[in-house]
């Protein structure tokens, strides 16, 4: 079962975050064979201010992802105000270490469509060679829609939030992103 976990970070905490940064390379090097994406989450307009991390991963059930995203050092130190945990269904096929471009031109966003109402945006975008990832947010069990997410290259924030139908979701967020990993 693939799921989407989403650490939000806590305002103040980019310190703590960074004293914990191999603690958290070395916690997410144990599941790497399983990741789809993985990447920090920043403002768009400032990448000194860190959102969160964003994760997409395999894993055997739904209490095996909540481990995952609560025993997270980061976590554990206090550095997230909180975790949001779905379950993913692919629409891309492919892992972000597929992307067929260069991870180093344009700018990279994180799109996050949370849902109301009948699913939507169930369809991969035309402009599927800049998406690192895209797919659809789902309750534990797999009955509901909940969202979209996606992992981008666009122009702006405008061009990047534009993959989602506006009038489908409750809220739309848009973030500066980054290929995770070790550097």
């Amino acid at each position: 079962m693939e799921f989407f976990c989403y650490h939000r970070d806590r305002v103040g905490s980019l310190s703590l975050r960074k004293a914990l940064l191999e603690e958290h390379w070395s916690y997410m090097d144990r599941f790497a064979a399983r990741m789809t994406a993985r990447g920090p989450v920043f403002d768009a307009e400032d990448d000194d201010i860190l959102y969160g991390s964003v994760h997409i991963l395999d894993l055997p059930d739904p209490a095996a992802v909540r481990a995952f995203a609560f025993e997270e050092p980061c976590y554990q130190a206090g550095a997230y105000r909180d975790v949001l945990l779905r379950r993913w269904h692919d629409l891309l096929g492919r892992t972000m270490w597929d992307f067929p471009g260069p991870r180093d031109t344009g700018d990279f966003f994180f799109v996050l469509g949370l849902g109301e109402g009948e699913p939507a945006d169930t369809e991969l975008p035309a402009a599927k060679e800049d998406l690192a990832a895209y797919g659809s947010l789902y309750s534990d069990d797999d009955t509901a829609w909940l969202g979209t997410a996606a992992l981008v290259r666009a122009t702006d924030e405008a061009a990047a939030r534009s993959l989602l139908t506006p009038d489908r979701y409750a809220e739309i967020e848009v973030h500066a992103w980054t290929f995770g990993g070790r550097r």
